[in-house]
């Protein structure tokens, strides 16, 4: 069973997604409810069960905000949307320090940005202002819910209210 499940807050915002495995034993341990039926069935030796689309946390879980996630390329590339942040291709992509490393810049959420390998590397080691190139926008660490969108390929149209609450 490889069926995505949403995984909802206490307060109804958006955590992650989850197997629909996990989301039946989360279930089953009343630590979460069913909020959305997908219409599948999960068939044990004994039992049958409901897989949920969405459920809902019994419990409120604190989300870790801002610089404390873990900077990496996929979620790099999904919090630019897989575009060049600097001429808005979406080939070749790779990932450019804004104030590259040789010149002090870290590998921080804030200094990070897509770039197709071409504008990398006509950027090279230069400054923004030296090269002539600046970020379409500002670097900034993802919204705790963009992770959703690195855990799945398709977002279901059940999820779509909740996703787009965290959005608004």
């Amino acid at each position: 069973m490889s069926d995505k499940v949403l995984v909802l807050n206490a307060t109804y915002e958006p955590l992650n997604v989850c197997s629909a495995k996990r989301a039946i034993v989360l279930l089953l341990k009343q630590k979460a409810e069913a909020v959305e039926a997908s219409g599948r069935l999960f068939h044990s030796a004994e039992e049958t069960f409901p897989v949920p689309d969405v459920i809902k946390l019994s419990y409120f879980v604190r989300v870790p905000r801002g610089e404390t996630r873990r900077v990496s390329r996929r979620a790099v590339l999904a919090r630019d949307n897989h575009r060049c942040q600097y001429c808005g291709s979406r080939t070749h992509l790779t990932i450019d320090h804004v104030i590259p490393r040789s010149r002090g810049g870290t590998t921080t959420w804030d200094n990070i940005v897509t770039s197709c390998a071409p504008c990398n590397a006509r950027k090279g080691n230069q400054l923004p202002r030296e090269a002539g190139m600046h970020p379409r926008t500002n670097p900034r660490p993802p919204e705790p819910f963009a992770f959703i969108y690195l855990a799945v390929t398709e977002i279901r149209r059940s999820w779509k209210q909740y996703l787009d609450y965290a959005v608004a």
